[in-house]
């Protein structure tokens, strides 16, 4: 079984079904609100988990009804969650309109996640002793940085999504294995807009890029090796919330069971397109028997 440890965020999802969007100024009448537990950092542990994976998760939410519920939800999926910290104030939350259509926008508010900037004690023996680090970018820099340098020291191979996208000091992408942007984010990253030349430009940094492409796959470059597109099932989306977490999870399982690149992002695929087929974050992830006979099929 890999072990794998998430560095990262946990929030409560709210989330508004529409129809449409509203525009700026716009008052629209939605059909449903659900809270569903989320945030970046315990989706993909929860993805990881459900996919087999052995996930321990490093993040803190309030002592507020909604930190216990995010607590309960990860454990429920069978994340190790003793260094969760509780922390005085309100967990974060992240505010959700999911259209029709399966798209999506997003406000989070960070919450007890903005007290996560730095590694407690014991943190880097629990890095040590993984296969796979898993970090995001919706905690504070200086904890994501202390995560990558810890797992460098001790030779876990570290992925980091790049989100929410924003530039990033050299020391960070020099401590990482693999990085997994969308295609806004890689176009933040490098400045260009063609997922190839992104990926290009980010292989002066790191050995392994996977862009997603949402409905279009995904693209995966190494060094000194020819780029290599991955499609996507056809499927119908009904919500894209956390489909790349989902995606993510279940590559860092893949991968730590030794699957061959494009074995693994196939299966990674699968988990994904199963978890577009449902409403919600973390509860529309898929169980590991789901993803085997979806990708068998």
């Amino acid at each position: 079984m890999t072990d794998i440890v998430v560095l990262g965020s946990t929030n409560m999802d709210l989330v508004t079904y529409v129809e449409k969007a509203p525009q700026r100024g716009e008052t629209v009448t939605g059909r449903e609100f659900r809270t569903i537990p989320g945030g970046k950092g315990a989706n993909q542990a929860t993805a990881a988990a459900r996919a087999g994976g052995d996930v321990l998760m490093i993040g803190a939410v309030g002592n507020d009804a909604y930190g216990a519920q995010l607590r309960s939800a990860l454990e429920h999926s069978g994340v190790d969650t003793d260094d969760l910290r509780t922390v005085e104030g309100p967990s974060g939350t992240a505010h959700i309109v999911v259209d029709d259509e399966g798209g999506n926008a997003i406000v989070v508010i960070p919450g007890a996640n903005a007290t996560l900037d730095h590694l407690s004690p014991g943190d880097e023996g629990v890095i040590a002793d993984a296969d796979t680090l898993l970090l995001q970018l919706e905690i504070p820099l200086p904890a994501v940085l202390a995560g990558a340098r810890a797992a460098r020291r001790h030779g876990v191979r570290t992925v980091l999504t790049p989100s929410p996208a924003r530039p990033l000091p050299d020391e960070l992408l020099g401590a990482i294995d693999l990085i997994v942007p969308n295609e806004h984010e890689a176009a933040t990253l490098t400045g260009r807009t063609d997922p190839r030349e992104a990926a290009g430009v980010l292989l002066d940094l790191v050995p392994e890029v996977v862009v997603t492409l949402g409905a279009s796959g995904s693209l995966y470059a190494a060094r000194g090796a020819e780029p290599l597109t991955v499609p996507a099932l056809e499927v119908t989306a009904v919500d894209s919330t956390g489909a790349g977490d989902t995606f993510v999870g279940a590559l860092a399982v893949a991968l730590g069971e030794g699957r061959p690149m494009p074995d693994a992002l196939a299966w990674a695929s699968c988990a994904a397109a199963l978890s577009v087929q449902r409403e919600g974050a973390t509860v529309s992830m898929p169980y590991r028997p789901e993803i085997d006979e979806r990708y068998a099929s």
